[in-house]
């Protein structure tokens, strides 16, 4: 039973500089022909599965018009929720609007992720964001809407630690109950690697990462996630199912999905996508690709592992698959209350820890 859903909407109003997700500007030509591309194919791999958790991103959702966000809905009301569901959209400050989120609250969104990034004027500009106005995110939670995340990237080209503690206070003072932070990497194919940024000095950014960590978990929220921190019971119950390498469905252009064993990416191009041409590649896994995932996914999450857990789903021990002693032995790993976690003082470096489960069974 396949309980989880992502969707993808890849419109935006304008193309951040970071960006290198499935994006394309917003063209209203192309909208009710990818509308109609994605019924077809939520209609043709949609299997009547219970859903807890349903999840638009983008691209940017919001930016679509009322009158498209209804025919979106409506095509979404396809999907059976369970009675304890998480409903999230992503949303862009500049295109969000009282009116938008009276009609997420009507077809039951109870989840909101806004693009925040920064406050500071002069990053702004530099990830060609157009607002810091979240005047709107009141309006949000005047209308019940109390389950949101905003973004926040840092470690921008020239940003400082004060710059960034600014940045913190801000966020912090919106009053919301999830925070994802988000170092800035110079994608391939964005118009920061094409303008030739460096990233920034890895021990600034490390420093960053430090505040961001001691200054939110002073403030109540729970460092769940290697990027992830939220008030106790608001932490993404969607996010978790892909750490806890649970299958998911994934529709829309370039979205990833994970079912009966096999992985797939669909395409990123939207002539092939809206002629119902899908599928862009196809990971049919074994039980040892399986059980990589299963630690490179799950070892992302502050509490790790459960190797009781792994042993009952796969019949062999962690210790058993993998060549874990030395990571051990260094402190790169610790064992603690059944769990097998990465060692707080690596999380900055964690992926240097995760390759070495690849190909290690």
């Amino acid at each position: 039973m396949i309980k989880h859903c992502y969707v993808h909407i890849p419109f935006c109003s304008s193309i951040c500089s970071y960006c290198d997700f499935p994006k394309m500007l917003y063209e209203k030509k192309f909208i009710n022909s990818y509308l109609d591309s994605l019924k077809y194919e939520i209609n043709y791999k949609y299997s009547g599965d219970i859903l807890d958790t349903l999840y638009i991103g983008g691209g940017t959702p919001s930016v679509l018009s009322i009158d498209e966000l209804e025919v979106l809905f409506k095509i979404l009301k396809i999907f059976k929720l369970s009675d304890n569901y998480e409903f999230t959209v992503e949303c862009n400050l500049e295109n969000l609007t009282l009116d938008k989120l009276k009609l997420f609250k009507r077809y039951g969104v109870n989840r909101l992720s806004i693009g925040v990034q920064t406050f500071n004027k002069k990053y702004l500009d530099f990830l060609n964001r157009k607002t810091c106005d979240t005047s709107i995110i009141k309006s949000a939670k005047e209308l019940g809407f109390d389950n949101i995340n905003v973004d926040l990237i840092y470690a921008i080209d020239g940003e400082t630690l004060d710059e960034l503690n600014s940045d913190i206070d801000k966020f912090l003072s919106l009053g919301i109950n999830h925070i994802s932070t988000y170092s800035l990497i110079i994608e391939n194919n964005t118009v920061l690697s094409i303008k030739n940024i460096k990233p920034i000095d890895e021990d600034i950014d490390f420093d960053m990462y430090n505040l961001i960590c001691k200054k939110l978990s002073d403030n109540g929220y729970n460092h769940y996630e290697i990027s992830n921190f939220a008030k106790d019971g608001y932490e993404s119950r969607h996010n978790l199912s892909y750490w806890n390498n649970l299958e998911y469905y994934g529709f829309g252009l370039g979205a990833a999905g994970y079912i009966n064993k096999t992985r797939y990416n669909n395409t990123k191009s939207i002539f092939k996508y809206i002629n119902h041409n899908y599928i862009y590649e196809i990971e049919e896994l074994d039980k040892k690709s399986i059980m990589e995932y299963e630690m490179i996914l799950g070892l992302r999450k502050i509490k790790g592992v459960d190797m009781a857990l792994f042993k009952d789903k796969y019949g062999i021990s962690i210790n058993e698959a993998f060549k874990i002693s030395e990571l051990l032995e260094k402190g790169k790993l610790i064992i603690e209350n059944g769990f097998i976690r990465i060692n707080p003082r690596y999380l900055y470096v964690s992926n240097d820890i995760l390759v070495s489960f690849i190909g290690d069974v």
